[in-house]
């Protein structure tokens, strides 16, 4: 009876073993990732059937946030963009056709006209954030990946429960998973005080809910009185300002001011609507926009709920556009195919291209990965710089002094496919200059890698990286 038993329970498993590899082909992904997960499920028997159940599960053709419909029943901005009023004249053409490619694979609207301000350090960031807060009169709208239960995180804290008890609306969403550090009494003292404050994905007991729990929110954003608008790759923790065993982190984070701050209240209000199935209506959330310097910016998202991976088509065109300098800030470089082969054809054509990652990120089995994509980079012409200076966890990338893209995506499959995303398109002379100005300035604090050096790596650490490299489409 027991032998009986054991048979069952493993054909039991073979048969499950069989339809979730079956699944997985009929699904048509990308065939490294396929294939990952196959070598997950065969090396890892039953775990690596429950790390499927939980992380390996496609939910973009289900739509967990339906954007376009959200849309549709939405208070519409104020300044809506018309795309054919762009022409040759007002930008080159290759740069118009990524305007075209972003509005047309994720109705990333155009705002022109807009006031913009880069802040690279913690200290200047979280001056700015607080300041627009302390300010705020109607409404403050603030969602991050993580919330840190630190010093910074409590002083946000207290800024949002006092401006919710002058009557401000204060909503809040945080990451389920990023943000687990947050205790219940955090939470509690924001809700008591007025603030309403809703999780992204929380975790449920349940297979059909714990399998959505590899998706999540990695949006920066922040809209105050619908006038100001933070977007970035920086989340509200210390280690931006004190340092951790890491050192202090190096980010890159914007303030927007115009038209453009249209653009994050609708993706606000698209998760908002997500999270708590309430559509947030009202003239007072898209006021008349004041209007500043010429330049056009699109904030483009992506994720689980768009139809086109739309940051990923941006970042490939862009970098196909390039004629003179790609300058890339990335804190993990985990490219996909597409990404890489678009990197390594613009230094082939004589582009400058240039890429700064961390000496040492927060992930070792991220930077095993990282390494292992490195020669290839080197050997078409890329020049490869290692941060020393703390850990540079900015994604910010400037192109021939006219786009400049700035925002939470980081440069893996993860953030390509599986987190929702947000990056600020921007098409501006004067930005670029500046965040081009700060790549130059980080460059000293940098060493570059050579190609013949590298090489030279002994063939045991190329077999941790090439191992660790099989599973970065899943990391």
């Amino acid at each position: 009876m027991k032998h009986v038993f054991t048979t069952l329970i493993i054909l039991l498993y073979l048969y499950t073993l069989i339809s979730i590899i079956s699944v997985l082909l009929l699904e048509n992904r990308n065939p490294v990732k396929s294939i990952s997960w196959v070598l997950v499920l065969l090396f890892m028997p039953v775990l690596g059937v429950f790390f499927y159940l939980l992380f390996g599960q496609d939910f973009r053709k289900k739509k967990i946030i339906s954007q376009k419909s959200i849309r549709n029943l939405s208070i519409q901005p104020f300044a809506k963009f018309d795309i054919e009023k762009l022409d040759s004249s007002v930008m080159q053409s290759n740069h118009l056709n990524l305007v075209k490619l972003l509005y047309n694979n994720g109705e990333a609207e155009g705002f022109a006209n807009n006031k913009i301000e880069i802040y690279s350090d913690g200290e200047s960031t979280f001056k700015a954030l607080f300041d627009a807060i302390e300010k705020a009169k109607d409404h403050i709208h603030i969602q991050f990946f993580i919330f840190d239960d630190d010093r910074i995180s409590n002083q946000m804290r207290e800024m949002l429960i006092k401006k919710a008890k002058e009557g401000v609306r204060v909503r809040m969403i945080y990451d389920y998973w990023g943000s687990f550090n947050l205790t219940k009494k955090y939470i509690k003292t924001l809700t008591d005080a007025g603030v309403y404050v809703k999780p992204f994905l929380p975790f449920r007991w349940q297979i059909s809910r714990s399998s959505r729990i590899n998706y999540r929110n990695h949006r920066k954003v922040v809209i105050v009185d619908g006038k100001i608008g933070f977007t970035g790759g920086l989340n509200v923790a210390d280690r931006y300002i004190y340092g951790n065993e890491l050192g202090k982190w190096r980010d890159t984070f914007i303030k927007l001011e115009g038209a453009v701050v249209h653009g994050l209240q609708l993706l606000f209000m698209v998760d908002w609507y997500f999270v708590d199935r309430k559509l947030i209506d009202g003239k007072e959330y898209f006021p008349k926009p004041k209007i500043f310097d010429q330049n056009l910016i699109q904030i483009v998202s992506s994720g689980p709920d768009s139809d086109w991976p739309s940051i990923l088509h941006g970042l490939a065109s862009a970098f196909m556009s390039a004629t003179k300098y790609i300058y890339i800030h990335s804190p993990y470089f985990m490219p996909t195919d597409e990404i890489a082969t678009c990197i390594q054809m613009a230094a082939l054509s004589g582009v400058d291209v240039r890429l700064m990652i961390p000496v040492r990120s927060d992930s070792r089995f991220s930077d095993a990965s990282t390494a292992s994509y490195i020669e290839k980079t080197l050997e078409a012409g890329v020049r490869v710089f290692r941060y020393k200076n703390g850990f540079l966890h900015s994604k910010a990338i400037v192109i021939d002094d006219i786009i400049s893209i700035v925002g939470s995506t980081n440069m893996d499959e993860r953030s390509f496919a599986q987190n929702f995303e947000a990056n600020a398109f921007i098409y501006d002379t004067k930005t670029s200059i500046q965040l081009k100005e700060l790549f130059l300035k980080d460059m000293e604090n940098c060493e570059e890698i050579n190609l013949e050096t590298w090489s030279l790596r002994n063939r045991r650490q190329k077999l941790k990286e090439s191992f660790a490299r099989l599973f970065s489409p899943l990391m």
